[in-house]
C-alpha cells in the first residue's frame, strides 16, 4: 500500500474549503489521499443550451409522450409556458412538469386529498391565501406562474437536486416524492418544445435519469473491497463508474462497464490518473464546458488533487452562472470520507470533463 497524503494548503488555488479524497482502485493497488478545492463563481459556460424553451398549443401530439396525452399534454404545454413566461430556464420548466405529474398526473382535480381537502388544480394548489382565488388555483397558467414564483423563492433552488427543490415549495412530507416523475417530464419537455435541445448541453442543467443523491448499490459496503465494478467499494472511481452504467441503462449486474471491460485496448480503466486516457481509448468525447452526468476529471496536482492520482467526479447539475454541482464519494476528510458528497465547483477548475455517449451511441 502506498503512503497517505498530507494537506498543502499553500497547494490551494483560491479560497475555499478543503476536500480529503481517498482514490482506490484494484489494479495498481495504492492508496492515495488527494485534497481538492471547490470554489463557487467563476467563467460562465458556452451557452449551448436555449435561455428557456416554449411549446406551440395548437400542435400538441396526438398520441402519448411518456405515458400522457391529450388534456394531459396540453397541461404540460400550459406549464412549459407559464415557465418560459417567468424567466425560468429548461431546469425550472422541467419542475415545474415533474411536480404537477406527482400531484394530479397533469390533470387539472377539483379535488383535494385526506393531507390537504381543501388542494384544487394542477399543483394540489392550498386554498390559505398563499396560491390565490379558487379560479387561480384551477388555471393551468396562473397556477404554474405561482408555483414558478415561489420556486424562484427559494434559496439556490438550481443547486438542489429537482425534487429536492420541489419538495421546499410544496411542503411534501416526503422530499423523494417527485423523483420518480422526473425523468418522464424531460421526455415531456423535450417532445413538446419547438427547441430542440440535447439533454447533455452545457448550462441546461437537465441531468440524465441516474438516481436521486447517494444511491450506490453497495454505499455500506466495507472499503478496500471490491465492488461489483471492479473498483474498491466507495471510491470515487467507484461511484463515478456507477453513474455512467446508469446514463447507460445498466444499474443492475451484470454491469456493461467495469475496470477490467471499459477499455477496448484491455487495459483496465484504473485510478483517476488514467480515465481522460480510458476515455481518449474507447473513442468518447471529451472537452471543458460542464454537462449534467458528465465525468469530472481531475489531472495529478490540479484544483488540489494529489499530485500522482488526481481526482473523479460527476456532474449533477450545471448553474446559469457556469458553475455546477458536482456529486461524488469521498471527498470529505476522516471521518466522513468513503461516503457520499455534494459541493459547487467552478466549471475552469477541473481539467477536462469526460462525456457519456448515449446508449445508441454505445451499442
Amino acid at each position: 500500500m502506498g503512503t497517505f497524503g498530507r494537506l498543502n494548503q499553500s497547494r490551494l488555488i483560491a479560497p475555499g474549503t478543503v476536500f480529503a479524497l481517498v482514490i482506490l482502485v484494484l489494479a495498481p493497488v495504492s492508496l492515495v489521499v488527494i485534497f481538492l478545492v471547490a470554489i463557487a463563481g467563476g467563467t460562465p459556460a458556452a451557452a449551448a443550451c436555449p435561455v428557456s424553451v416554449s411549446v406551440n398549443a395548437s400542435n400538441i401530439p396526438g398520441g402519448r409522450v411518456a405515458g400522457y396525452s391529450g388534456d394531459q399534454l396540453r397541461n404540460a404545454a400550459a406549464i412549459i409556458n407559464a415557465g418560459r413566461q417567468a424567466g425560468l430556464s429548461p431546469r425550472g420548466q422541467t419542475i415545474g412538469l415533474m411536480v404537477a405529474m406527482g400531484e394530479s398526473s397533469l390533470s387539472v382535480l377539483d379535488r383535494g386529498d385526506a393531507a390537504g381537502p381543501d388542494s384544487r388544480g394542477l399543483f394540489q394548489q392550498r386554498g390559505n391565501g398563499a396560491w390565490g382565488s379558487l379560479a387561480d388555483r384551477m388555471n393551468p397558467n396562473v397556477s404554474a406562474t405561482n408555483f414558478f414564483t415561489a420556486l424562484r423563492k427559494v434559496q439556490g433552488w438550481e443547486q438542489l437536486e429537482p425534487t429536492i427543490a420541489a419538495s421546499q415549495v410544496q411542503g411534501n412530507a416526503d422530499p423523494y416524492h417527485y423523483q420518480r416523475y422526473w425523468g418522464p417530464a424531460t421526455k415531456i419537455i423535450q417532445a413538446l418544445s419547438n427547441t430542440k435541445f440535447s439533454l447533455a448541453s452545457a448550462g441546461c442543467g437537465l441531468q440524465p435519469d441516474t438516481g436521486a443523491g447517494d444511491d450506490l448499490p453497495w454505499a455500506n459496503a466495507a472499503v478496500y473491497q471490491p465492488s461489483a465494478l471492479g473498483m474498491f467499494s466507495r471510491e470515487c472511481v467507484d461511484f463515478a463508474l456507477w453513474r455512467v452504467n446508469q446514463q447507460l441503462g445498466s444499474s443492475s449486474a451484470p454491469f456493461k462497464l467495469t475496470n477490467s471491460n471499459f477499455r477496448p485496448d484491455g487495459a483496465l480503466l484504473g485510478s483517476a490518473v488514467t480515465w481522460k486516457t480510458g476515455w481518449d481509448a474507447k473513442g468518447w468525447p471529451t472537452g471543458h464546458a460542464p454537462r449534467p452526468g458528465a465525468v469530472v476529471w481531475y489531472a495529478p496536482g490540479v484544483g488540489g488533487a494529489d499530485a500522482t492520482y488526481g481526482h473523479v467526479a460527476v456532474v449533477k447539475s450545471v448553474n446559469a452562472d457556469g458553475t455546477y454541482l458536482e456529486e461524488g464519494y469521498n471527498g470529505n476528510p476522516a471521518p466522513e470520507d468513503h461516503r457520499y458528497y455534494t459541493r459547487t465547483v467552478k466549471n475552469d477548475v477541473p481539467s477536462a470533463f469526460l462525456y457519456v455517449p448515449g446508449p445508441e451511441e454505445t451499442k
